[in-house]
């Protein structure tokens, strides 16, 4: 049996002020008996002015957020999965990248989001991400004290391959970091979650921002921890940053994937064609 912290933010345009709340939390976390802290999306700044923002987001080895969690890390004992941040990439790009740092400090693994959200809402609300930052390639798992963890970021949820993928891997818990937007988050937030652990048989861990943001956006919260059957084990609601803990128990993943063994049963569908 593990125990994970997952740390619901309202992340502003300071990356000192952020990773101070990340860093207490892990502190919190340890204490608490977890042996890994998740973070949401765009943890270290969440900024939609990007004039603003561009003199902040730099390569990681100047990132100032990464190299203050990763000491916490080593100093506490902790691992931390930083659910993203913003950073310039191996090609000079922008990147909104995720981070695993285990006990030690050290960086066990990293994902680049693959997924875009470029949308259009009713509510008025326009979204580029593709006009900034550059999508990842590469489908990332790793290993930690709570199992193979299979590393995705908020969008990536809509899209099942990555899941199917993620799912082949037997990963044993998935991490959906995320900064949803209100309306979104009303409408599909919880269904999504509930139904990537199903299809995975795994357990998902979903930290997320929350509130009003120094920005203007304003998020929906209610980061959860959803266990392999769907059921809800965590939901810190929408009012505002909180800490909160949920247990990972192998067993119960092994028992689900025996009694509904969808993943040993998947098979390739075959190219068809309309008739």
């Amino acid at each position: 049996m593990g125990r994970a912290a997952i740390l619901q933010m309202t992340s502003g345009i300071d990356p000192a002020a952020n990773v101070a709340t990340i860093t207490a939390a892990m502190a919190e976390a340890r204490a608490g008996g977890a042996a890994m802290l998740f973070t949401p999306e765009m943890c270290g700044l969440l900024d939609r002015d990007r004039k603003r923002a561009s003199g902040k987001i730099v390569t990681p080895d100047k990132d100032l957020v990464l190299a203050t969690v990763r000491e916490a890390a080593a100093k506490h004992g902790i691992w931390a999965a930083l659910g993203s941040l913003a950073v310039e990439n191996e090609q000079g790009k922008w990147a909104n990248r995720a981070f695993v740092i285990d006990d030690r400090g050290n960086i066990a693994a990293s994902y680049d989001k693959m997924h875009m959200f470029d949308v259009e809402l009713d509510t008025g609300e326009s979204w580029r991400e593709s006009a900034a930052y550059q999508a990842g390639e590469k489908v990332v798992t790793v290993a930690t004290p709570l199992g193979l963890l299979g590393l995705t970021i908020c969008y990536d949820i809509r899209f099942p391959a990555l899941f199917e993928e993620l799912g082949r891997r037997a990963c044993d818990l998935i991490a959906i970091p995320a900064a949803f937007t209100v309306p979104t988050g009303q409408a599909h937030w919880h269904v999504l979650q509930r139904a990537r652990a199903i299809e995975a048989s795994a357990y998902v861990l979903s930290a997320a921002q929350v509130g009003k943001h120094e920005d203007g956006r304003e998020t929906y919260g209610h980061s959860l921890a959803v266990d392999p059957w769907g059921d809800i084990l965590l939901d810190l609601g929408g009012e505002g940053p909180r800490l909160g803990f949920a247990n990972i128990d192998p067993g119960r993943i092994s028992k689900i994937r025996s009694q509904l063994p969808s993943l040993a049963n998947r098979r390739k569908i075959p190219n068809s064609t309309a008739q």
